[in-house]
């Protein structure tokens, strides 16, 4: 279990620092748009797309590091009140069921990025492929379902008992 946490612990960091070179991209598009409009009259063709789909890349590659940290709201003041294992089996049934939803979609968009690649979707002012934009927010939510994967097994090793997933999960 342990050895599973340091490699997702890794691969989320890696992604998280992806997403924020995405978001510091879409500033720099964004500056060097205004600077090159104002005082060249030039602006860059296609801004508004690139600023899009790099922060849908970013906030993608960014889930994973979020919910690894345990970032994501959650309500939980009712379930506090249950006994423990009766949180455990919540947080079991939980994790399972966002692991399910999370591999669908991800299935799902890879899937869609297949269509457009094979259609030869681009985009509508600078006409850049939308496949290649699609796969890599199907690469981020991926990550968050390895994430999710190993919040479940740690969840159950709780269910069953296992010392060693309670001292490795937070």
């Amino acid at each position: 279990m342990k050895q599973l946490f340091g490699i997702v612990k890794g691969i989320t960091s890696i992604m998280d620092k992806l997403a924020g070179l995405c978001f510091f991209s879409v500033m720099l598009l964004i500056v060097a748009n205004i600077i090159l409009r104002t005082v060249f009259n030039q602006p860059i063709l296609g801004t508004y797309e690139l600023v899009g789909f790099l922060t849908a890349m970013g906030v993608a590659l960014a889930l994973a590091h979020c919910a690894f940290q345990d970032g994501h709201i959650s309500v939980s003041f009712i379930m506090e009140h249950f006994p423990r294992k009766l949180q455990s089996s919540a947080a079991v049934l939980v994790n399972a069921a966002s692991l399910i939803l999370w591999v669908a979609a991800v299935w799902s968009l890879g899937k869609y990025g297949h269509t457009m690649r094979i259609k030869g979707l681009v985009s509508p002012s600078a006409e850049i492929p939308v496949y290649p934009f699609i796969y890599l927010v199907a690469f981020g939510l991926l990550g968050l379902s390895l994430v999710l994967f190993y919040q479940f097994l740690a969840s159950f090793g709780k269910v069953l008992g296992n010392d060693s997933a309670k001292k490795v999960a937070r």
